[in-house]
């Protein structure tokens, strides 16, 4: 099982727009799971612009 369905918890407090970078890192500090730690790194190397756009991008088919 996958830390995938606290993403919300790990993105809260952020400020935007972010990189894929920081969003890992964030994860990393509050103890995301390796699952999760792979698919934020599987993102692409982009800046998120919000939350919404964030979350579109982890729930689009690789």
């Amino acid at each position: 099982m996958t830390d995938a369905p606290r993403l919300p918890d790990y993105v809260d407090g952020l400020d935007f727009p972010l990189s894929r970078e920081d969003l890992v890192r964030r994860a990393q500090e509050l103890g995301a799971d390796t699952a999760l730690l792979q698919a934020l790194r599987a993102l692409p190397a982009e800046r998120f612009v919000n939350a919404e756009q964030l979350l579109a991008e982890i729930g689009r088919p690789g």
